[in-house]
């Protein structure tokens, strides 16, 4: 009979240890406000993506395999079973590109951690303190993974970071709820690492349907489930972060400093290098979007008045959002949209017709976009600078170093609630969204979070 912990790491020990014991560590009020936030930004995304396709797809497949009533389907009257309730939530999270951010990993932990959390306290009956608690351990476990691995070249070798992430983050956020001691939680780390998955190839989907699942849904179901299969009992690999073939031989061949996985943990919180977009475009786009609507606030730049306008942003960043065909993740048509419109709204990005709008492809002709190396950060802090030539012959250039929204330059509770209001109001009606939102913004008080159901509803 072997020894206590005998074959499993330090590593693992501290790790796993983290999330059974993290609920009972109080936050710091600066990362419970900061989760507020986040938990608000969340909540608003899922309910504007059920009446978006992929909202629509999740809600039909939910509702044709039923399951025991747990956990809501944020934005409709279903009651299904936690992991289906965390699936069509995470789905609806990512449906477009109003969803929250960690920039240095390339993910997007709320589409999946708040889900995930959300679904086990309904599920168990918890209190908003011990959720939003989750939710912020969510948060550290889905960044420390992708912080190990290396978010780019993780990318460049062909999976997705945030799938993976994500999936780590939902899963801990799930099995802390649960009340998962130290081992069981090894148990479920095994589990959730044999469900590892998520290709870059989810970009060529142009309706979102997968990249949904991929980068909300799959995480937070995947998540949930190997959280309750280790509630249920199965046992399995104590430690996959060590041994032979572990888990990083397998993700990460390349030489790579494990103990990012825990250093500083519970002293650094990764919620607060997360980042709110202020517009409902991808991550990467958000510099831009901020540099020409002060162009345009301050110099009252028309789209008629522009000769070529040049717009320098992060080269790694650049490869995400280079003429795509999906709108809301084109950095030149958003451009060009913006010129014409003096804005960009939820709808405007997401209207698949402008794309080929003559008198936008007339304006997209003259804006080139250049990968600069200069402005690339490991923080991924949304940087760009542009340069917008007259018909005139004046040149007006303009930058940020950190765009509205990112975490050196945070939402405030005022505009995320303007931002929750404007998606969710079309959708839930003003009395009953702002009842909501009034909820969300004082979480930790509540005894039970299935009291929502009757805000969220629909």
């Amino acid at each position: 009979m072997r020894a206590p912990h005998d074959n499993i790491s330090p590593l693992m020990l501290k790790f796993g240890t983290y999330i059974a014991t993290a609920l009972r560590q109080p936050l710091p009020s600066e990362v419970s406000g900061r989760a507020k936030l986040h938990l608000v930004d969340t909540f608003a995304a899922m309910i504007s993506g059920t009446r978006l396709l992929p909202g629509k797809k999740a809600i039909a497949y939910v509702k044709s395999i039923g399951g025991k009533p747990e956990a809501g389907v944020i934005g409709t009257r279903i009651v299904t079973s936690a992991a289906n309730a965390a699936l069509a939530n995470g789905m609806f999270g990512h449906a477009d590109e109003t969803d929250d951010t960690h920039p240095p990993t390339l993910t997007h932990p709320g589409t999946s951690v708040v889900p995930a959390a959300l679904a086990i306290g309904e599920r168990n009956r918890l209190s908003g303190a011990a959720v939003l608690r989750a939710i912020v351990l969510g948060y550290d476990i889905c960044a420390r993974i992708l912080l190990t691995l290396k978010p780019m070249p993780y990318l460049r070798s062909g999976h997705h970071a945030g799938a993976t992430g994500q999936l780590f983050g939902a899963a801990a956020a799930a099995g802390a709820l649960l009340r998962l001691d130290a081992l069981k939680v090894r148990y479920m780390l095994s589990y959730t690492g044999q469900q590892t998955a998520g290709l870059y190839t989810m970009f060529r989907d142009p309706e979102h349907i997968e990249k949904a699942y991929a980068m909300g849904g799959m995480p937070a179901h995947n998540g949930t489930q190997a959280a309750l299969m280790a509630a249920h009992g199965w046992t399995g690999v104590e430690d996959i972060f060590s041994g032979e073939r572990d888990f990083f031989f397998t993700f990460a061949p390349e030489a790579i400093d494990r103990n990012e996985m825990i250093r500083a943990l519970g002293k650094d919180y990764e919620i607060l290098r997360a980042g709110i977009k202020r517009w409902p475009v991808g991550g990467p786009i958000q510099g831009p979007m901020h540099v020409l609507r002060e162009m345009i606030e301050q110099h009252r730049v028309k789209a008629d008045a522009v000769e070529k306008l040049v717009v320098r942003m992060p080269d790694k960043e650049l490869e995400i959002v280079n003429n795509r065909d999906m709108p809301d993740i084109s950095v030149q048509h958003l451009l060009a949209v913006m010129l014409i419109d003096g804005n960009i709204t939820f709808k405007s990005a997401h209207d698949f017709r402008r794309m080929k709008d003559p008198k936008v492809l007339k304006v997209r002709r003259r804006i080139e976009a250049v990968g600069d190396p200069s402005l690339t950060d490991a923080q991924r802090r949304w940087r760009a600078v542009i340069e917008i030539t007259l018909t005139d012959g004046r040149k007006l250039t303009h930058q940020t170093m950190a765009a509205k929204g990112s975490f050196e330059n945070p939402l405030t509770p005022q505009e995320e609630n303007e931002k929750a209001l404007d998606l969710i109001a079309p959708i839930l009606g003003k009395r009953k969204s702002e009842a909501l939102l009034a909820e969300l913004w004082h979480f930790e008080r509540l005894k039970d979070v299935r009291s929502l159901r009757r805000l969220y509803a629909k």
